[in-house]
């Protein structure tokens, strides 16, 4: 147990530090904590790509990828800084057009999208359609983001492969005809959009990147589009959107095709709700909102089905006004936790509703099917035992989610306070460099019974020029206790190593723990932590801070 959770022997043995934890565990529990999270930090890695898509991956790779490198400012507004949503249209044109030979469901949304499109899909799939699904980011490969067909799997490395290549010579002359400027999301959506028609896909449900207006995506014309849907509107990509929530909004509501209808999530602040709204009338789109007041969902508790945590919901839409819907499915077991993804839910099931007024056949029983069957990796999703077993934490609670946002942190802790009221907790967080640290703490530091909070450092899409170092994190948590009067304990290692936990009197402190590391080292220590100040009460670590923190975890446990 010592070796997997120190490193080599080699190390231990240049390791002052480590070598007194490895001498005495239980006299020294405040060095093994920090010193086992100081010394191993780049203990994980994503998976790699099938071999089969090498060649795709590296002429991808040769694209700008905003993904990376982080987007411009303006990039997403409907202005001269804008994406140039030209070159896109032109390369679907070279490409046949393959997005006018199915219907979409279009999906923008700062928080919501890649879940509601999830809800979506199942739903049509539970009906018997042959459904395409387009989110990002993956988690684990990229082929996640193509999902085909009525079983909804991602769409395999040899398909997406000979795709790929019988479209290769067309999207190379759309490179250079367009100088080279095509991104990387750009041609992968192409491909996406070429994919679904070669299958003769009935409807796709598309995921926006970036705002809606400027979006690569928006090439889908309006008697292409069944629905669009805005899930939520907040501050995320500021610099890129505009600078404002307002200026979100607008970016988002370009997605409104004419005639169309718009589904809003929510619920918004009024004045965003009259920018969506004013945009729809502009386009004479009718409106339904899953925020009505016709929308009498519920969350009545907690079960388990087959060993997986599930939330029962009730979900009961009277809706009266644009389009007049209505349904009352009660007991509905969702996999997907949290009173945010009931409001998912309710939102895909407004889609639903919608689909039929538009012909399709879409029966309670597959909506209810649909809905319960619908899952995403890291959402809180929580581990099993034997994948708890692999991480070397025999019996501890482990839940991964990619909250990255202060919104998605809310709804992240509002869940944990829900599903686990009673449960201390250490929380193991890495960022991205863009996002707001400090109103991420905020919302995260006053849950429930927090312990210790680990930050630790991965790649971003692969690359570590957006990934915020795990010093600059831990220092927005230390404000965060100091706006609120918290105490916090950092861990060094060079003032503590002769100090155990229990003569440093932390098993019996108050104060929040700190300390910094590898992702691997932080969720052990974690745990030992639990343990060590716990007792019988229930424990839990987080895993969280963006979804590429829970696609290291993935990865190492898939490796």
């Amino acid at each position: 147990m010592v070796s997997a959770l120190l490193g080599t022997k080699k190390k231990m043995k240049n390791l002052s530090i480590l070598y007194r934890f490895t001498r005495s565990i239980q006299r020294n529990m405040l060095c093994s904590v920090a010193g086992v999270v100081h010394n191993t930090r780049h203990a994980f890695s994503t998976l790699r790509e099938d071999p089969q898509l090498d060649e795709m991956m590296e002429f991808l790779e040769s694209l700008k990828n905003f993904e990376k490198s982080g987007v411009p400012k303006g990039a997403g507004t409907d202005s001269e800084d804008g994406f140039d949503l030209g070159r896109m249209r032109r390369l679907m044109g070279l490409m046949g057009n393959p997005q006018s030979r199915f219907k979409t469901v279009h999906i923008a949304g700062t928080k919501g999208k890649g879940s509601t499109a999830a809800f979506l899909s199942s739903i049509l799939r539970a009906e018997g359609y042959s459904v395409g699904c387009y989110t990002s980011p993956h988690i684990q490969t990229i082929r996640e983001r193509i999902t085909l067909g009525k079983w909804g799997e991602p769409v395999s490395a040899k398909a997406l492969n000979h795709h790929f290549n019988t479209r290769r010579e067309v999207i190379e002359r759309a490179v250079k005809l367009e100088n080279g400027c095509l991104s990387h999301f750009e041609v992968f959506t192409a491909i996406a959009f070429s994919l679904f028609a070669e299958e003769n896909t009935e409807i796709a449900v598309v995921e926006t990147g970036l705002g809606g207006a400027r979006d690569a995506t928006n090439v889908i014309s309006g008697p292409d589009l069944a629905i669009s849907i805005i899930t939520t509107v907040g501050e995320e990509h500021l610099d890129a959107l505009g600078g404002s929530l307002e200026s979100i909004a607008v970016a988002k509501s370009g997605i409104v095709k004419n005639g169309r209808p718009l589904v809003i999530g929510g619920p918004f602040i009024p004045s965003i709700e009259c920018i969506l709204r004013r945009k729809a009338s502009s386009m004479s789109s009718p409106v339904v909102s899953a925020s009505d007041p016709g929308n009498r969902s519920a969350l009545r508790g907690f079960c388990e089905v087959s060993g997986i945590p599930r939330q029962l919901c009730d979900i009961v839409l009277q809706i009266e006004k644009e389009y007049d819907l209505s349904i009352e499915l009660l007991g509905v077991k969702l996999r997907m936790l949290g009173a945010h993804q009931l409001q998912n839910a309710v939102t895909a099931t407004c889609a639903a509703l919608c689909l039929n007024k538009q012909g399709w056949s879409l029966s309670s029983g597959a909506i209810r099917t649909g809905l319960e069957s619908a899952f995403l990796l890291g959402r809180t999703q929580i581990l099993s035992s034997e994948e708890a077993n692999l991480l070397g934490v025999s019996g501890a609670t482990i839940l991964l989610d990619g909250a990255h946002t202060k919104e998605s942190a809310r709804a992240l802790a509002n869940t944990i306070q829900r599903t686990f009221p009673k449960a201390k907790m250490v929380l193991v967080i890495a960022m991205a460099n863009d996002k707001d640290h400090l109103g991420f703490a905020r919302e995260l530091i006053s849950v429930g019974d927090l312990d210790a909070v680990f930050s630790t450092e991965v790649d971003i899409a692969g690359a570590k020029s957006r990934m915020a170092s795990a010093s600059l994190l831990k220092c927005a948590w230390v404000n965060a206790s100091r706006e609120m009067n918290m105490k916090v304990l950092d861990l060094k290692v060079a003032e503590s190593e002769d100090q155990s936990l229990q003569a440093a009197g932390i098993v019996k402190s108050q104060s929040i723990l700190l300390a910094e590391g590898s992702l691997l080292a932080c969720i052990r220590a974690g745990v030992k932590v639990l343990n060590e100040r716990t007792g019988e009460q229930p424990g839990i670590v987080v895993v969280t801070g963006s979804l590429h923190i829970v696609s290291a975890v993935l990865g190492y446990l898939h490796s």
